[in-house]
């Protein structure tokens, strides 16, 4: 298969119903995505990710901006002539076909011989792992095998850049988790550009080699999952990446000290302001001397995980949470005491809410 970089250029979409405001779905995205990676848009229902692959696709036309495959823009030209593999969320497959039939058809509208329609239909059955089951009806198989089929159905043109469309949200946790690696496979396999579109964090972040997120169709962050998780560039971002999610707290720097109502997190080069301070809840650890005293409310214990639910001492009506070792025994209605580790402290600033 041919490898592809992908380019967008101030990609904007904008939906105009008659006698209503316009929609400005998709806005001034600039995204380059490399040739050979698989790269997730994540966000929010509405945030513009499935209007950015469709137009990617060309299935929706955008308003302003450009879209290049390679060194060839590519903005104006029909899906069919693209070279992509597009996989939705429903599969879409046709029930009277078989497996083979259903993987060969996008073969036989493009009048593929016979011989070399079945060898490729095979080959790619293989690749997904369904290959033995050729003969079948999609109403035989389970939701993960059918979702198999369309990937591969997709791959059989050998396109130059596989989209996926939530192609994970019909299946059941284990499936997802199962699925989700085989996609990383395939694609690893055939080098194939491929854009996967989802509102799961864990699922961009397991599989994607780089994710975009975004917002009211704006792009938030771009780079490496464990980067953007790492050092989030807002607090929208910071909230939307993470299970459990990010602690946030109103705070303030004063003297150089990073201060939640009388508890001092850590300290801070930065001038002397209010601020939004936010922890992750593994970015606590649980200390003997120092840092300060908190009341644990209730505490989960989770495999090797061990999560103490804290009584937030500048609300009484909220709580926080504390991850440490399953190994270091606390018990509800205590009391302990807690530090932030090094560099696992963000302070956002408390209008814009951009990384201070």
């Amino acid at each position: 298969m041919e490898t592809i970089q992908i380019r967008l250029e101030n990609l904007t979409k904008i939906f105009q119903q008659k006698g209503k405001e316009e929609t400005v779905a998709v806005k001034d995205l600039d995204i380059t995505i490399p040739a050979g990676k698989l790269i997730g848009l994540l966000g929010p229902s509405g945030c513009g990710k499935s209007t950015t692959l469709y137009m990617i696709s060309g299935l929706l036309r955008p308003t302003t901006g450009k879209i290049y495959f390679g060194d060839n823009e590519v903005t104006n030209i029909p899906p069919e002539n693209r070279g992509i593999g597009l996989v939705f969320q429903n599969y879409a497959l046709y029930p009277h076909m078989t497996v083979r039939q259903n993987i060969m058809f996008p073969l036989e509208n493009l009048k593929f011989p016979k011989e070399e329609a079945l060898n490729r239909a095979q080959k790619y059955a293989d690749l997904v792992g369904i290959g033995h089951l050729m003969d079948r009806k999609p109403k035989q198989l389970s939701g993960g095998q059918q979702q198999r089929v369309a990937i591969a159905r997709a791959l059989v043109k050998e396109p130059r850049v596989l989209l996926l469309d939530e192609p994970l949200s019909n299946l059941d946790a284990r499936l997802r988790l199962q699925t989700r690696e085989e996609i990383k496979r395939i694609q690893r396999e055939t080098g194939i550009t491929t854009i996967f579109v989802t509102h799961d964090q864990e699922e961009a972040m397991s599989i994607s080699d780089e994710i975009v997120v975004m917002k009211d169709g704006v792009q938030q962050q771009k780079g490496e999952p464990q980067k953007v998780y790492d050092k989030p560039n807002n607090m929208f971002v910071a909230k939307f990446l993470g299970n459990p999610p990010i602690n946030l707290f109103e705070g303030r720097v004063s003297d150089g000290e990073v201060l939640v109502g009388e508890m001092k997190f850590g300290t801070s080069k930065g001038k002397a302001q209010e601020v939004m301070v936010g922890v992750r809840p593994e970015g606590f650890k649980r200390v003997k001397q120092g840092g300060f005293e908190v009341h644990v409310e209730f505490v989960e214990t989770i495999g090797r995980d061990t999560t103490l639910i804290i009584r937030n001492p500048l609300d009484e009506t909220k709580t926080f949470r504390a991850i440490i070792d399953a190994d270091e025994r606390v018990e509800a209605d205590s009391k302990v005491r807690l530090s932030v580790k090094p560099n696992k402290m963000f302070l956002f600033d408390k209008e814009s809410g951009e990384l201070v």
